[in-house]
């Protein structure tokens, strides 16, 4: 395993941000009179997922604040799942988007979940020596 700099590094960050892109695409074709509403809830909580990973990420120097970003986030992804289960109903997407997409948000909240258990892993800081 590859050492991760970055947020943009973790597999976590890149899954939910090609969601969220996916989404923002396909919501392209939803109805005019749901901009305001169900286009808007579902691309601001697609984009959430990534955003609370990236700010946890920021924060894993401190173990309980890294969790409760991950928590977010977690949550967002969930939400997210909601409004597709809205968009469905309103035959907005079929049912083939949504089991694709659905499933992608699936695996995103279990890695989230696996990264909140592990999360002694992910907040261990090595010291660095500064001799030069």
């Amino acid at each position: 395993m590859s050492t991760i700099k970055f947020h943009q590094d973790l597999k976590v960050y890149q899954h939910s941000f090609d969601a969220a892109m996916e989404i923002y695409e396909l919501s392209k074709t939803f109805p005019k009179e749901e901009i305001y509403s169900l286009t808007d809830q579902l691309r601001r909580s697609s984009r959430s997922v990534s955003a609370n990973i990236s700010e946890a990420w920021g924060k894993r120097k401190y173990e309980r604040s890294f969790i409760a970003k991950l928590t977010d986030s977690e949550g967002e992804a969930r939400e997210t799942q909601t409004w597709l289960q809205f968009a469905l109903a309103c035959k907005y997407i079929n049912e083939e988007q949504f089991r694709i997409l659905n499933k992608q948000y699936n695996q995103i909240i279990g890695m989230l979940v696996n990264m909140m258990v592990q999360s002694k892993n992910w907040c261990a800081f090595q010291l660095q020596n500064n001799k030069k």
